[in-house]
């Protein structure tokens, strides 16, 4: 006997922090949830040299999730692809997503079975799937198209409850009260309105299984985590800007609560329901390292003895941390720390207005100049020194949670400097000076561990199924303080540098599962985003692929045996 199936994502929610409000007698309806069925935590891991290593990378997981296989087999690993001929590199999802014809999503099971989806992030259509599919109504970066099938399903759901107001324009800077305020309000109406579509499209059939996602405490998440957390070093000076006396990322939690809660009472008694994070939220510990520090490290490293971007004096203690911008956005208020030997312009520059700032400098490109040229992700410090990369030996990609690190390699990149018998004592080069940072706030180590993506320089290079980076390091996730400075004993302080988002990623997320058979208030086990595919499917009586990488969460498959022996 066929039962309905619904999942419901809630992208970016901490577990963490859900713990700490469901204790307080906060978000009913997922506590509930949590109580009557099996709640598992989620660690993704991907295929690094053949060892699996924790992710936290949104886009990338999302994509697993969907496809139930590894960025190793799709060959998506991040939302910006380096191209080794030309030194460009791409955030076009079409161009370097996953492809979904080759890898169809999970539930694209044929005729056979009714299924609905509704704003997957990082999804795609398929021909396969029999019902509606509408993704990138809302979102933040959704990193697939504005799109539907039937083509004419998304304008239709906008010309009945409009267009999503956050969906590319939640890139304003948390500083900005205004801002603050703004995204606040649209998120709280979003999830409103996303309730009102998926009761409407849950109600147009009688479906096999309901796929949506509310990626609202995603952007809440980035640019509204502080207000939350006493600890950040930016909370004192913002909480009572924005919404005084509230919470404004508890309300948007609430807010997801309450509509899963109307949701699920719109749906059949022996649903099978699905609730999951596939990764979580915390203080942005990341950012700051992965696109500033990284790609300036590199410079020095490639180019002893200068310095490009944010010079300091190790000797001494680093300034207070910089808890707000003067100018309109981050990357001006970083570009303004290019290292100035004139005195009198270093005192200037500052305050300079943008059309009187140098479009290059140190042989970095400005983030407008960048602009100009229609660069992508121009605001990003990493692609500053994009004109650089070819005569560099080693140079930052751009990163958020982790730190991406190309080795400039002959023979693979059009204009190398690195002889391939040289890779390995080159790594170790790198590895080293990365291991050798530190917090110069805390003095703890920036890097927990640096991992290697190639067994060796040339592998893989006929398939293109290996990542961009060489290395890849990964952050201490618990530091005393984020690390808005770091110091290097060879190569000398680099920051600080204003914080860019409040939140960021981390690498726990969760799996809440109920419904007939389900063991109620079981604590189970480690899952990844990969097994959610396979569960579906094996609860739905569908095949399982025997290409996917993941495996049906057995305690949550044994409610079909309990089933099948009442």
């Amino acid at each position: 006997m066929k039962r309905p199936i619904i999942g419901i994502g809630i992208d970016s929610a901490d577990p963490v922090l859900m713990e700490r409000w469901m204790a307080k007698g906060h978000l009913k309806n997922l506590r509930k949830l949590k109580e009557q069925g099996v709640f598992c935590l989620i660690e993704n891991t991907v295929n690094q040299a053949g060892r699996p290593v924790t992710t936290c990378s949104t886009e990338r997981l999302w994509s697993m999730t969907w496809t139930s296989c590894r960025p190793d087999k799709t060959g998506f690993w991040d939302t910006t692809k380096f191209f080794p001929e030309d030194y460009h590199t791409s955030r076009e999802c079409t161009e370097i997503g996953v492809d979904f014809k080759e890898y169809p999503p999970f539930y694209a099971v044929g005729e056979n079975y009714k299924v609905s989806v509704f704003d997957l992030p990082a999804s795609g259509l398929s021909d396969k799937v029999n019902g509606l599919q509408i993704l990138a109504w809302g979102g933040h970066y959704p990193f697939t198209p504005s799109h539907s099938r039937p083509a004419e399903a998304l304008e239709q759901i906008n010309q009945k409850y409009g267009k999503n107001e956050v969906l590319g324009n939640d890139h304003g800077h948390w500083s900005d009260p205004k801002y603050a305020r703004w995204l606040y309000q649209a998120l709280l109406r979003s999830i409103k309105t996303r309730r009102d579509i998926a009761l409407d499209l849950m109600r147009r059939d009688t479906l096999d299984l309901f796929l949506m996602v509310f990626p609202e405490t995603h952007s809440g998440g980035h640019d509204l985590l502080h207000l939350s957390h006493p600890d950040h070093p930016v909370y004192n000076r913002y909480k009572d800007k924005v919404i005084p006396d509230a919470d404004p990322l508890l309300d948007i939690y609430e807010a997801v609560d309450k509509a899963v809660g109307e949701i699920l009472a719109d749906v059949p008694a022996d649903t099978y329901v699905f609730c999951f994070s596939i990764h979580g939220m915390g203080v942005n510990v990341t950012d700051l390292l992965s696109m500033a520090v990284v790609p300036e490290l590199m410079y020095r490293y490639s180019f002893p003895g200068q310095v490009a971007l944010a010079a300091g004096n190790p000797s001494v203690p680093p300034p207070p941390v910089r808890t707000g911008i003067g100018r309109k956005s981050w990357a001006g208020e970083v570009w303004v720390l290019n290292d100035e030997p004139n005195p009198l312009l270093r005192l200037v520059k500052p305050w300079l207005p943008k059309r009187f700032m140098p479009k290059s400098a140190n042989g970095l490109v400005s983030p407008w100049e960048l602009g100009a040229r229609k660069v992508r992700a121009n605001w990003m410090p990493a692609m500053w020194y994009s004109d650089l990369w070819p005569r560099m030996k080693a140079f930052g990609l751009p990163g958020f949670a982790d730190g991406h690190i190309r080795i400039n390699l002959k023979g693979r990149d059009r204009d190398g400097v690195v002889d391939p018998a040289d890779y390995d004592a080159v790594c170790q080069e790198i590895t080293d000076l990365l291991n050798g940072l530190t917090n110069a706030r805390t003095g703890e180590p920036c890097v927990d561990r640096v991992v290697r993506t190639r067994r060796n320089p040339t592998e893989d290079q006929d398939r293109d199924r290996l990542p961009g980076p060489d290395l890849i390091a990964i952050w201490n996730k618990n530091p005393k303080q984020p690390a808005d400075v770091a110091d290097s004993p060879q190569l000398g302080r680099i920051g600080p540098f204003p914080h860019a988002r409040p939140g960021g990623h981390r690498s726990t997320g969760f799996l809440m599962a109920s419904g007939p058979g389900i063991e109620a208030g079981k604590m189970g086990p480690t899952v990844e985003g990969v097994d959610i595919g396979p569960t579906l499917l094996t609860l739905m009586g569908a095949p399982v692929p025997a290409h996917l990488d993941g495996q049906p969460i057995a305690d949550i498959i044994a409610a079909l045996q309990r089933n099948e022996a009442a």
